[in-house]
């Protein structure tokens, strides 16, 4: 794409939104834009994902900031800007009142340029979104940014996904959050954290009050880190969603999650798919959620709960009143715990998707379950099964009275 084109972009005198990414305008047509910022006065999202934008492209970007009035979304995922890239988005955020959500994930940014950053943050008052994901930031870097959150008091979103930011990068996080009273959305997946940072953002959620969702997805928490988060729960009162899928949560830290539950009112959304919480686990947050009265989604996809762990679920569904999404997909459920769900669906009023799928489910297991729509007064509930064998299926054809259920076999 032309430079001349690129820039003439910024004339059209009602264009608020311009999408150039994938288009490899480098860093000459950067250069050519960010002079037609200085001056454009209608612009306020701007898109630069995958562009080949190096250092000196950010540095002409960085100073249209310093000038431009109007710019409110600014996007530069999958670039080259690097630290010194960062340096100078750093000194615009000193001087911009405009910019409220700047993306330089992917940009080969480390602990240099993140602290330049958070040098800008200290001065500015308006950013309110940073992502940063697939960045080099480290431990360092998550601590430039716990320092400054501390004191900040405008960002409310963070994305620092895949930022090797270990242990130490989160227990600084998890300090900021027992001082911060603005985070609402802190994304740290797949940053090689174990339990020891688990447990500082445990303690920092005891103490804060605003942030309301924390993704953990695919990083090394364990039992340790899942007891200290299950304590937490019983304090917190501002945490709506907890993603811990896919990190190494076992039966132990299952049961203290669900402890948690039992006193807690706030949670709406718990993520523990692709852990190791089997029989038991299932058994402890089936006993929380028979007491629990605000929990909605519960996903336990790929755990390994077999039917003891089914059957306390399904004792959990007779008395819940609140969740209603249940994903029990990938596990070992047999036919003695599928009825245990049926019969508990009997006495349910507020479930109203169930998955399945790719469990041990036969004839037996899938009567109880078409039974259970006969006498379930849920308006719609989706029972999927992988494979289902005819007999079963011909058997849900015959006993549900609405369309409520689906299957992958068809």
């Amino acid at each position: 794409m032309a430079n001349q084109t690129v820039a003439n972009f910024l004339t059209l005198p009602s264009l608020t939104t311009l999408n150039l990414s994938h288009n490899e305008i480098g860093d000459t047509g950067a250069q050519s834009l960010g002079y037609a910022l200085q001056h454009n006065r209608t612009l306020t999202i701007l898109y630069l994902d995958s562009n080949r934008i190096s250092h000196a492209g950010a540095k002409s970007l960085a100073d249209a900031l310093k000038h431009n009035t109007r710019l409110t979304t600014l996007h530069l995922w999958n670039n080259q800007i690097g630290n010194v890239g960062a340096q100078s988005f750093g000194d615009a955020l000193k001087h911009n009142t405009i910019l409220t959500t700047l993306d330089l994930s992917a940009n080969g940014i480390g602990h240099v340029g993140a602290q330049s950053l958070c040098d800008g943050l200290q001065h500015n008052t308006r950013l309110t979104t940073l992502q940063l994901w697939h960045n080099e930031i480290g431990a360092v870097g998550a601590q430039s940014l716990g320092d400054i959150l501390k004191h900040n008091t405008t960002l409310t979103t963070i994305d620092l996904l895949s930022n090797q930011i270990g242990d130490v990068g989160a227990q600084s996080l998890g300090h900021a959050l027992q001082h911060n009273a603005i985070l609402t959305t802190l994304c740290i997946t797949y940053n090689q954290i174990k339990d020891v940072g688990a447990q500082s953002l445990a303690d920092g959620l005891q103490h804060n009050t605003t942030l309301t969702t924390i993704n953990l997805e695919g990083n090394q928490i364990g039992d340790v880190g899942a007891q200290s988060l299950g304590d937490a729960l019983q304090s917190n009162t501002a945490l709506t969603t907890l993603k811990l899928d896919n990190n190494r949560i076992g039966h132990l830290g299952a049961r203290s999650l669900g402890d948690g539950l039992q006193g807690n009112t706030i949670l709406t959304t718990l993520d523990l798919s692709s852990n190791k919480i089997g029989d038991v686990g299932g058994q402890g947050l089936g006993d929380g959620l028979q007491h629990n009265t605000g929990l909605a989604t519960l996903d336990l996809w790929n755990n390994q709960i077999g039917d003891a762990g089914a059957q306390s679920l399904g004792d959990a569904l007779k008395r819940n009143t609140s969740l209603t999404t249940l994903n029990l997909s990938y596990n070992e459920i047999r036919n003695i715990g599928a009825r245990s769900l049926g019969y508990g669906l009997q006495h349910n009023t507020t479930l109203t998707t169930l998955d399945l799928d790719k469990n041990r489910i036969g004839d037996a297991g899938a009567r109880s379950l078409g039974d259970a729509l006969q006498h379930n007064r849920v308006t719609r509930i989706l029972f999927f099964f992988h494979s289902m064998p005819s007999p079963v299926s011909s058997y849900l054809d015959a006993h549900h009275t609405k369309p409520r259920w689906k299957s992958n076999a068809a």
